[in-house]
C-alpha cells in the first residue's frame, strides 16, 4: 500500500492568496500550487449510478503533478490508504462506506490543485435508474416457508442470513473443487428449488447424486481427486472453484470463479486464476412473480468456461422467468458488473448467454443500455418480450375465434386437414401446433388478476378446455391480487402482468392502477396474404377478421380490437425496450438458432424429437437482422448459425464453438484503441470463424458446415416462416406494435374478390382504416437508450456522466 509523503500539506494545500481562495482559482497570484487538479475517475460505472456503498476510482495526475502526498477523502472522511500507486503513474483504489445519495469525493497530490467529484450511490437492493420498486415483494428465508393468509409460501434463498426488509441477505462464500471422478453427474444438487406459493408443506431436500463433479473443498487439504486446470492466458491452478452468493436488487445472484483460498485477492490485486473475462447467464421463460427465488442457471453446467479462467454470473432479477422488467433487468447487470469490478478487479470484457427468455434479456441488455454486454452467443433467440408478445397476443386470438360457431360452421363439410391448412396459412406457421403452444404456454401471461387458465386440449381440432381451478401470475395467494370479476373491492391489490409489473416505465392509466401497455391489433387484417394466394376464401378471410376481436387491459377476451395506451408506444422505443437494430448493431452478436416451429410428426426434420411447446420459430433470427440492417445499414456484428436436426440444441461442440469465437472476437475488438465508431470496430473485429453458416438436417453426422446462403435457404427446415401479423401484411422485423391506419379501399384487393354484402361487413370491422404497412408503427423512433426513470414514467435520456472539477 502506498504511503502518502509527510510534508508541508498533509491537510488541503494551503493558497497564499486569500482573494483566489474565495474565488476558487489560482490564476493572477503566487501559491504553493504547482500543477494542475487532478483528475476523478469513476472506473466501475457512471458516477451518479454507483449502488452498493464502494466505487472504484482512478486519479490522474496532470502535467507537472508529483505522485508523492496523496490525500483523498469523502466528505472529510480520510480513505488515502486505499489508494495505490499504478504503473502508469495514475492512483487506483476502491473506496467504501459510501453514504446513499451524494457523496463528494476530493482528491489531491502534494503540488496539485485539489479536485471533487461526486458520486451519488443508490443501496444494494436498488433501485439506480429503473424507477420505483414494485411492492409487494416476498423475501426469500433460510428454509422454505408455508403460506401464511395472503402471504405466500417463500423459496430457500441457499443463505443462512435472514433478509431484511429490502430482501437484503449476508453474503456467503463457499468452496468447490472439480472432481476427476469418472463419469461423475454434472452439477450440484439444489436444495433451494422454488416453491409452490400456496404451499401448506415444507418439501423434503432432494437425494444429492451420489458422485459429484463439483464437491464441496475444506481449505487446505489437497483431496486425491482434485482435479487442476490451465486457464487460457496458461496459467495452472487447482480447479478450485470460490461461489459467492449474495442479493443485488432484490435478486439473489451466484458468481463463481476460479480461486486459490492459500492467497488474498482485491480489486487492485486479483487472483491469476481469473483472466478477467465475465460471462453473464440469463435465465429463460418469461414472469412477473412477486417473490425471491435463486437464479435458474446454475454455474456448475459451465465446467468449460471456469476451466478457462472464466467468471461465470447468475442473478434471479437477470431470469426472464422471475423479471419481466426489461429496465430493471439492465440495471441489475450494471449493478453486478460494477460489484465485481470494485471486489475482483478490472473487467475485460462480458459475454451474454441464454436461450428463449434468456436470449430476450441478452438482447435487451445490449439495446437498453448498450455497452454492458461486449458480445452475446444466444440460442432460441427472440428480440425482445414487447415485440414478441404479438406472435403471442395473435396466436390466442385466433385459437380462440377458431373455435367460435361462425368459423366452424365455415369449416363444415371440411376434412380436418383442409380445416388446419388454413389456420396454418393464416398463422404463417407449417401447422397450427405453434399457434397452440404459444396459447397453452404464455397464453394467460398478460393476465393482470385471477383468471381460470383456458389451454387447447386437443393439438390436431384445437378444442380448448378451461381449468376450473382460478390462479395468478404473481405467484401470491388468489385472496392477495386483482380480481377482474370484482373490480371495485380488488382494485388496489396487485396486478400481475408485465405491464403492471413495469408501472415504474409505462406509468398508470389516469384514474386507474392498472399500467399503460402497448398491446394492439387495430387494423391488421389477419389473413391477408393467404387470402391473396388462395389459400382462404373472401368468406373465410371476412369472418376470421370478424371473429378475432382483441382483449382489455386486464387480457380479458373482448369482440372490439386490442387497443394499446398511445403514450405507452413511444417509451418502448426510445428506451430500447423494442430491441432497437441501432444499439444492438453496438454488440457482437452469435445466434444459433434451432428449428422450433412444429410439433407435428410429419412436419418434423429428420432425425429431431418433437419439442411439446414449439414456440421459438426461425423467423425471429431473421427479423433481428432485418432491425439491424435498417438501422445500422448492415448486419455484420451478426452471425447467424443455422441448424434444424437437433432442435433447440446446438450440436456437437457448436455452444462452445461460439464461446471461443466469441471470446477471439471481443478480444480482438478491446484491443483496438482507434477512434472509430463501436459499430465499425465491432464488424472490423469479426473473425473469419463467426461467418454465417448452416448445418443441413440431412447431415446424419451434423458436422458439415455450410456457408452459401441460397443452400441454407432452400431447405425446407432452415427458411424461416412467418407470424399472424407477416401474413397481415407486416414487415419481418416486426417491430410495429401499433401500425398506422390508411381508408379501407376495395381496388386494394383483386377484382371481385368479394360481394357486396361481404365489403359491407369488413367496413363494420375496420370502420377506422387498415394498416398502412408502408408507414413507420404509432410512435415508432429510434432508441436514445439508456433512460433513467428516476424521476417517472416515460423516461429521460441520462445527461452526460459526471466529472471531476476544481476544488
Amino acid at each position: 500500500m502506498h504511503t502518502p509523503t509527510p510534508g508541508r500539506h498533509r491537510g488541503w494545500p494551503v493558497l497564499s492568496c486569500v482573494a483566489a481562495a474565495a474565488a476558487l482559482t489560482l490564476a493572477g497570484c503566487n501559491s504553493d500550487y504547482e500543477a494542475d487538479p487532478v483528475e476523478i475517475r469513476a472506473t466501475s460505472n457512471r458516477a451518479d449510478m454507483v449502488s452498493g456503498g464502494d466505487v472504484t476510482l482512478q486519479i490522474v495526475l496532470p502535467a507537472g503533478g508529483r505522485t508523492d502526498g496523496l490525500r483523498v477523502d469523502v466528505g472529510g472522511r480520510d480513505v488515502t490508504s486505499a489508494f495505490q500507486l499504478q504503473a502508469d503513474g495514475t492512483y487506483r483504489g476502491v473506496v467504501t462506506g459510501l453514504a446513499d445519495g451524494a457523496n463528494v469525493i476530493t482528491a489531491a497530490t502534494l503540488n496539485t490543485r485539489p479536485a471533487a467529484l461526486t458520486v451519488t450511490n443508490a443501496p444494494r437492493h436498488g433501485p439506480v435508474f429503473s424507477g420505483a420498486q414494485i411492492k409487494p415483494f416476498y423475501c426469500a428465508t433460510p428454509v422454505q416457508q408455508v403460506v401464511n393468509g395472503i402471504v405466500p409460501a417463500s423459496n430457500a434463498s441457499g443463505l443462512s442470513g435472514a433478509p431484511d426488509a429490502n430482501c437484503n441477505i449476508a453474503t456467503e462464500f463457499k468452496l468447490y473443487y472439480r472432481s476427476t471422478t469418472a463419469g461423475c453427474s454434472l452439477g450440484l444438487p439444489d436444495a433451494t428449488a422454488a416453491m409452490a406459493p400456496t404451499a401448506t408443506t415444507v418439501p423434503a431436500n432432494p437425494t444429492p447424486p451420489a458422485n459429484l463433479c463439483f464437491k464441496p473443498y475444506t481449505a487446505g487439504t489437497t483431496p486425491a481427486d482434485m482435479a487442476t486446470t490451465t486457464t487460457d492466458a496458461g496459467v495452472t491452478v487447482p480447479y478450485i472453484v470460490r461461489v459467492e452468493r449474495g442479493t443485488m436488487n432484490r435478486g439473489i445472484y451466484d458468481i463463481a470463479v476460479l480461486h486459490n483460498p492459500a492467497q488474498g485477492w482485491n480489486a487492485l490485486a486479483p487472483q491469476a486464476g481469473w483472466n478477467g473475462k465475465v460471462v453473464f447467464n440469463f435465465g429463460a421463460s418469461t414472469g412477473q412473480p412477486r417473490r425471491q427465488a435463486r437464479p435458474a442457471t446454475a454455474w456448475t453446467g459451465s465446467d468449460l468456461q471456469l476451466r478457462r479462467g472464466v467468471m461465470v454470473v447468475a442473478n434471479s432479477m437477470t431470469d426472464s422467468a422471475r423479471n419481466s422488467n426489461r429496465v430493471m433487468m439492465s440495471e441489475t447487470v450494471m449493478m453486478m458488473k460494477e460489484h465485481i469490478t470494485d471486489t475482483y478487479g478490472p473487467v475485460k470484457f462480458t459475454i451474454g448467454s441464454g436461450c428463449s427468455g434468456g436470449s430476450i434479456n441478452s438482447n435487451m441488455a445490449a439495446s437498453i443500455m448498450p455497452g454492458l454486454l461486449d458480445g452475446v452467443t444466444t440460442t432460441c433467440t427472440y428480440p425482445d418480450s414487447e415485440t414478441t408478445s404479438m406472435e403471442v397476443g395473435d396466436c390466442v386470438v385466433l385459437v380462440e375465434a377458431y373455435q367460435k360457431p361462425g368459423w366452424l360452421a365455415l369449416q363444415a363439410g371440411l376434412t380436418q386437414a383442409q380445416i388446419n391448412a388454413r389456420k396454418a396459412a393464416i398463422n404463417g406457421h407449417p401447422d397450427q401446433s405453434a399457434c397452440h403452444a404459444w396459447y397453452n404456454a404464455f397464453g394467460s401471461n398478460g393476465r393482470a388478476g385471477l383468471y381460470n387458465q383456458r389451454l387447447v386440449a386437443n393439438n390436431v381440432t384445437g378444442a380448448i378446455f378451461q381449468q376450473p381451478t382460478a390462479t395468478n401470475n404473481c405467484e401470491l395467494p388468489n385472496s392477495a391480487v386483482y380480481d377482474p370479476a370484482r373490480p371495485t373491492e380488488t382494485a388496489n391489490l396487485p396486478r400481475c402482468n408485465a405491464w403492471s409489473w413495469g408501472e415504474s416505465i409505462w406509468g398508470k392509466v389516469t384514474g386507474s392502477p392498472a399500467a399503460k401497455d402497448t398491446r394492439d391489433n387495430v387494423g391488421v387484417q389477419y389473413g391477408l396474404k393467404a387470402l391473396q394466394t388462395g389459400a382462404i376464401s373472401a368468406e373465410e378471410f371476412v369472418t376470421i377478421n370478424e371473429l378475432v376481436g382483441g382483449i382489455d387491459r386486464d387480457s380479458t377476451p373482448r369482440a372490439e380490437r386490442s387497443v394499446a395506451d398511445a403514450d405507452a408506444l413511444p417509451i418502448a422505443y426510445r428506451s430500447g425496450i423494442v430491441a432497437s437494430g441501432r444499439q444492438l448493431a453496438k454488440t457482437a452478436i452469435i445466434d444459433m438458432r434451432g428449428w422450433d416451429d412444429s410439433n407435428i410428426a410429419e412436419n418434423l426434420p429428420p432425425g429431431y424429437t418433437p419439442n411439446q411447446i414449439p414456440i421459438h420459430h426461425q423467423w425471429f433470427s431473421f427479423g433481428i437482422r432485418d432491425r439491424i440492417v435498417a438501422e445500422a445499414g448492415n448486419a455484420n456484428n451478426q452471425a447467424l448459425w443455422r441448424f434444424a436436426r437437433t432442435g433447440l440444441t446446438p450440436p456437437g461442440t457448436m455452444a462452445f464453438d461460439a464461446f471461443l469465437t466469441m471470446d477471439q472476437w471481443l478480444t480482438t475488438l478491446k484491443a483496438d484503441t482507434s477512434a472509430a465508431s463501436i459499430e465499425a470496430k465491432v464488424r472490423s473485429a469479426k473473425p473469419a470463424g463467426a461467418a454465417d453458416f448452416c448445418i443441413l438436417p440431412s447431415d446424419a453426422t451434423q458436422t458439415v458446415k455450410v456457408t452459401n446462403a441460397a443452400t441454407c435457404d432452400a431447405d425446407p427446415y432452415l427458411k424461416p416462416t412467418f407470424s399472424p401479423r407477416q401474413i397481415a401484411g407486416g414487415p419481418r422485423a416486426e417491430d410495429v406494435l401499433k401500425c398506422q391506419l390508411k381508408p379501407l379501399v376495395r381496388t386494394d384487393y383483386a377484382a371481385g374478390t368479394f360481394s357486396d354484402a361481404q365489403w359491407a361487413r369488413l367496413q363494420a370491422v375496420f370502420s377506422t382504416g387498415v394498416c398502412d404497412w408502408s408507414k413507420p408503427g404509432v410512435g415508432q423512433q429510434a432508441a436514445v437508450s439508456p433512460l433513467t426513470f428516476s424521476a417517472g414514467p416515460g423516461g429521460a435520456v441520462l445527461p452526460a456522466a459526471p466529472v471531476s472539477v476544481p476544488k
